[in-house]
């Protein structure tokens, strides 16, 4: 089966000797929604650009819907749509205008029903005698995805969509991925966003300098990595664990006034009965219990550290 996306052995070396990407080998699904999350300078753009043709590879091989990128970069990059983190657009230019000469450079007949249907998705079409330059920052950044859709791409990639864009806009790109998605484009973002991911990605990858460290399916990694907590307000302010309890792992938080226990998700026996007796034994009197589970956020930022 031929995948949208297959990275093999990649690597990325610049003049200046600094690698960017390390023996990267990844895999995108058709049709999945892919997010890749990493600290700044990780890789996440320098991977998008040789994807997308902007820069060479160093090492390894990397085809689009069965097409080397290298070989073949035509067909291509002509599945392709990119929205880029900077807000690069024809100021001068309506957004019709654009949408027409990026058609034009991949060799697409003019098609005014894709343009309108697009505008009008974006929410751009009561903007389409506007010149770019007029629109607020929100507005020009559906105005690169709009020029990213114009040739009609069964591959988008998202750099960082969200930057700089408000919540309600950001709750309408959510939106309108997964309308894509729907539509049967595979998608590829990258964000700062972790909660983006965590709404919308059905697999998630980790890349750190350089390297993939890991790649799974959003809900296996939040089962696999995630933990739950066990948190108890205590009745009276505790100054230090008795010892009876030190076998439990139990930590002090906010200044004495709350117990937290954390337990494997994956785990048979939780232990919290138990522990729940042990702490009625020492004496300790709590007046309320909560549970909180780890966020894609918590597994991120574990991993990073890790690495």
């Amino acid at each position: 089966m031929t995948h949208a996306i297959a990275i093999s052995h990649l690597s990325k070396t610049y003049a200046s000797g600094f690698q960017a990407l390390k023996d990267v080998s990844l895999d995108i699904r058709h049709g999945e929604i892919f997010a890749l999350l990493g600290p700044n300078g990780a890789g996440k753009t320098t991977l998008i650009n040789v994807v997308c043709g902007i820069a060479m590879p160093s090492a390894g091989t990397v085809t689009v819907d069965g097409h080397d990128i290298v070989k073949d970069y035509r067909a291509a990059r002509s599945r392709i749509g990119l929205v880029p983190q900077e807000l690069t657009t024809d100021a001068f230019e309506t957004p019709p205008a654009t949408m027409r000469l990026s058609r034009g450079l991949f060799g697409k007949p003019a098609n005014p029903a894709v343009i309108e249907k697009v505008l009008k998705e974006l929410s751009l079409w009561d903007k389409r005698d506007s010149r770019i330059m007029t629109l607020s920052g929100g507005m020009k950044r559906r105005v690169l995805i709009a020029k990213a859709l114009a040739h009609e791409p069964q591959i988008l990639f998202l750099d960082e969509p969200s930057a700089g864009v408000d919540v309600e806009l950001r709750k309408d790109m959510w939106q309108l991925v997964r309308a894509l998605r729907a539509s049967g484009v595979t998608i590829i973002l990258t964000t700062h966003y972790i909660e983006e991911a965590e709404e919308m990605a059905d697999r998630v990858g980790v890349i750190n300098k350089g390297e993939l460290i890991v790649v799974e399916e959003k809900a296996e990694l939040m089962r696999k990595l995630g933990r739950k907590q066990l948190i108890l307000e205590l009745r009276e302010r505790l100054h230090a664990l008795p010892a009876a309890l030190a076998g439990h792992g139990l930590t002090l938080a906010a200044d004495g006034m709350q117990l937290v226990y954390t337990y494997d998700t994956k785990g048979e026996r939780t232990g919290i009965t138990t522990l729940l007796d042990e702490v009625r034994n020492a004496g300790i009197r709590f007046r309320d219990l909560q549970t909180r589970e780890s966020s894609l956020e918590d597994i991120f930022v574990g991993l990073v550290r890790q690495r």
